[in-house]
């Protein structure tokens, strides 16, 4: 029988939804889970992953933890892992767990496979299936090795159901000691004051067709409009009209929010390769072939600088 621990992350003293939605899948599947929460001032959420299935939430909390390390975290997550008797376990794709992840499945000898985006099981057999080839083809992918397995899945793979409030079995763990050989000091984080990609329901982005700084301010009014967070194609990023953290894309950030507009986008296969899991893709762009329309499911062929507007103020009427 599996045994799932989830690696749980949080964003300014919440949980993200990314953990919310694994922890959503496990629950779906009636699978035994326990979760484990690594940082400083985390214990708070302990009841809420409680309340999304969490058996036992294992919790190392320390103000030591509040940096990601990856010899602590490791440690910490290696620990939770042998008290629970994960046979599995499972994170959301971040920064994060993109290094923490092989590093645990080296540590534990198990097996690790990245960006997962559909979960089959089948008795004590799992098989994932995940994008390859900058999504144009999908893998299915069955462990045949013992031990442990461990999974990064893409945010916005399964939707998020309500709590149950109850209290969380909560089990300490000790604190791992730091790695003397490098010590991370401070994290400095920019602060736009804009809606996180990964987080966002509805994400505009724009490409080379907004032709320049001014173009991605012309289109700012619709992102306001809608409440959405702000992408960029490579090519945007590329020439320096936005930043690279905007970056929608195989090499940038992969989202997959319920709707996503694609403006002045042409639809490279890099570009495609980070969007196309969105629910409903509305794409904007004055050449009919651009394959952008190839993974639309509405398309406005037209000069974007007449058709931004008039979204814009077709959004605010249905807004009054």
């Amino acid at each position: 029988m599996a045994k799932i621990l989830v690696v749980a992350e949080t964003k300014n003293g919440e949980l993200r939804k990314a953990t919310l939605e694994i922890m959503t899948k496990a629950r779906q599947e009636k699978l035994e889970t326990d979760a484990v929460l690594v940082g400083s001032g985390v214990k708070g959420v302990a009841d809420t992953l409680a309340g999304h299935g969490a058996g036992t939430v294992y919790v190392a909390d320390d103000a030591s933890l509040d940096i990601f390390t990856l010899a602590q975290h490791v440690a910490a997550v290696a620990d939770a892992a042998g008290q629970a008797q994960a046979t599995q376990v499972w994170f959301s794709v971040s920064e994060m767990s993109r290094a923490l992840a092989p590093a645990l499945a080296g540590r534990l000898d198990g097996c690790y496979v990245s960006d997962v985006m559909g979960i089959e099981m089948s008795g004590g057999d799992l098989t994932v299936i995940r994008p390859a080839m900058a999504t144009k083809v999908f893998q299915k992918v069955k462990f045949s090795k013992d031990g442990v397995r461990v999974l990064t899945i893409r945010s916005g793979a399964f939707d998020v159901a309500e709590a149950t409030p109850t209290g969380a079995n909560v089990v300490e763990l000790a604190t791992p000691e730091a790695d003397a050989r490098a010590v991370a000091k401070e994290v400095l984080k920019e602060e736009t004051g804009e809606i996180d990609l990964g987080e966002a329901t509805t994400v505009v982005s724009v490409g080379r067709g907004v032709k320049g700084p001014e173009g991605v301010e012309f289109v700012r009014p619709l992102v306001e409009a809608l409440g959405a967070a702000y992408g960029a194609s490579r090519a945007v990023v590329d020439s320096g009209w936005m930043p690279y953290n905007a970056q929608v894309g195989q090499t940038g950030r992969v989202v997959n929010p319920d709707v996503y507009f694609a403006v002045g986008v042409s639809g490279a296969i890099q570009h495609l390769a980070g969007m196309s899991g969105s629910k409903l893709i509305v794409a904007v762009n004055k050449d009919a072939d651009a394959p952008i329309f190839s993974v639309a499911d509405y398309g406005i062929v037209g000069d974007l600088f007449k058709a931004v507007p008039i979204l814009v103020e077709e959004i605010k009427k249905q807004k009054k």
